[in-house]
């Protein structure tokens, strides 16, 4: 072997050892990250906004993947815990989602049945009414004979709010009087003879509105007080 192959021979030992430790570095730096970063899990992000206690659907989210170690213990890992679950609070576009961010809708006792009413969002609703809230409902009726007193009555005292739909643009009847612009439809859990009393409103009251029980406040309403015309107040 000549000096010229010789030196060919020693360059190509060279060039494979320092390809070998390139390799090794790599494959030292991937290790490292490895060891940092930990194994992936999966997770969910919101697709977009969902406004708070809307019902929540699979199709809200998209899965994604995260290191194990970055992804909180509250993380939902699994879309099935928000089946049948509303928005605790509003919920905006890219959020990981988390198990605090979710509640239970508010379900049907025995001897229940769920019935649902339009509200005129400006007047009944404003924003403050949601699943879970009791209302007590009011209905107004206007006097059947020429002359005859309008009366308020309190139809359901106590009502729960199951869930809150959303805002909708309404085209009434040029005729109706009781003519809104936007709704929201409010389902309430209610005995057969109150859901036949909120039927009976919705159908005949010429407004029907709710309004909003406090906390702790459980005192029934009194018999005298759950009627009411101007002629009574003077």
């Amino acid at each position: 072997m000549n000096s010229r192959q010789r030196r060919g021979v020693i360059l190509l030992v060279l060039s494979v050892l320092c390809a070998g430790g390139a390799f090794a570095g790599v494959l030292s730096v991937v290790n490292d990250v490895e060891s940092k970063v930990g194994p992936e899990t999966t997770a969910y992000k919101l697709k977009g906004n969902v406004e708070a206690y809307e019902a929540l659907d699979a199709g809200d989210f998209e899965k994604v993947s995260m290191p194990e170690r970055w992804v909180p213990s509250t993380a939902v890992t699994d879309l099935s815990e928000v089946r049948g679950r509303i928005a605790a609070t509003k919920l905006s576009q890219g959020s990981l989602l988390q198990t605090d961010m979710v509640a239970k809708r508010p379900a049907l006792k025995a001897g229940q049945q769920e019935i649902a009413i339009m509200i005129d969002a400006a007047t009944g609703v404003a924003g403050k009414i949601t699943p879970g809230a009791k209302v007590n409902i009011y209905a107004t009726f206007e006097g059947k004979a020429q002359g005859e007193a309008s009366v308020s009555k309190l139809i359901v005292d106590d009502a729960e709010v199951i869930d809150v739909g959303k805002l909708s643009a309404l085209k009434p009847d040029e005729d109706d009087e009781r003519r809104i612009d936007q709704a929201v439809p409010i389902t309430f859990a209610l005995d057969t003879k109150d859901a036949q009393r909120v039927a009976y409103a919705e159908s005949f009251a010429s407004h029907v509105r709710l309004a909003l029980i406090g906390p702790g406040v459980d005192a029934p309403v009194s018999p005298r007080d759950r009627t009411y015309t101007l002629d009574g107040d003077k």
